[in-house]
This record gives structure tokens, C-alpha cells and sequence, in this order.
């Protein structure tokens, strides 16, 4: 299947090893993880961050192996979990770079391009996360306000 928007074919990259069981050399317990994400979650880091955070310096492969729950499950659960899910997050700052460059670059056709297909993006994850219950059914993506949401 094709890409969104743009011809490419497919996605590359890579795959987590079809092997599902905790390496033996990993000498993290179940409540030292949690610990770990609550302590990178109060320092302002998204989820993503997290798990690559756990990778790089701690050598935990995969948290999930560890603590049977997903990272974000482990936030919920100590309500410090995003308001915003991370992946409509990021649309967001970027839809607000390419709005503050639109100020300075009033002819920029191709970033006029671009914060259509972002926003059209954003509207597609907006309609998804309200289905699921992870918006509040009122929230509505307004370019004017939406900074405050990401504050």
C-alpha cells in the first residue's frame, strides 16, 4: 500500500526481533522500570523518549518485556500520561513551524502545501482519537489556540 501523501511504496525500516522473551543479561526488575519511566516521565519526556532513553542508557530492550504493560499504560497508571497522544502532538508543533514561517514567507507554495496535508493529517488523528475516547468528544483543532494544548 502507498504512502499518505506521496507516491512512495511501502515503509522501510527496521522490525523487532519476532522473539518474544526477556534477555537473560537485562537486570532491571518489574518496579525498577516503573520507577525509571515515572523519574524520565517528570523530566519532560514523551513516551518515545522514554523507551529510547531505557535503550541507550539503561540497556532495556524492551520495557513491555519487563513490566507486561506499555509505557504509556505505566504513565496512566501514575497519572502522568500526555493529554494529548504523542503522534497528534507532533503534528501540531509542526503545523505551528510551518504557520510561523507562512508569516515571514506569505508565497511559499510548497509549505502552503505542506500545512494542508499536516492539518488534513491532524483532522484524520483528531476524528480517530475521539472514537477511541482519548480526546474529549468536544476538543476541536483550532490553529489560533492550539499552542496551549502543547504547553
Amino acid at each position: 500500500m502507498a504512502k499518505m501523501h506521496s507516491r512512495a511504496r511501502g515503509r522501510s525500516g527496521s522490525t523487532k526481533p519476532a522473539k518474544k522473551a526477556l534477555p537473560t543479561w537485562v537486570r532491571y526488575s518489574e518496579k525498577e522500570v516503573e520507577l525509571l519511566i515515572g523519574k524520565l516521565a517528570k523530566e519532560g519526556k514523551m513516551p518515545s523518549q522514554i523507551g529510547l532513553q531505557l535503550r541507550d542508557v539503561y540497556g532495556i530492550p524492551d520495557s513491555q518485556l519487563i513490566t507486561k504493560k506499555k509505557i504509556t499504560q505505566i504513565l496512566k497508571e501514575k497519572d502522568i500520561a500526555p493529554k494529548i497522544p504523542e503522534d497528534l502532538r507532533s503534528l501540531l508543533k509542526r503545523s505551528i513551524q510551518i504557520r510561523k514561517h507562512m508569516e515571514s514567507n506569505k508565497q511559499d507554495m510548497t509549505a502552503i502545501r505542506g500545512l494542508r496535508l499536516i492539518e488534513s493529517k491532524i483532522r484524520r488523528l483528531v476524528k480517530y482519537y475521539k472514537a477511541k475516547n482519548k480526546l474529549p468528544k468536544n476538543w476541536v483543532y483550532d490553529p489560533a489556540t492550539v499552542g496551549i494544548y502543547l504547553t
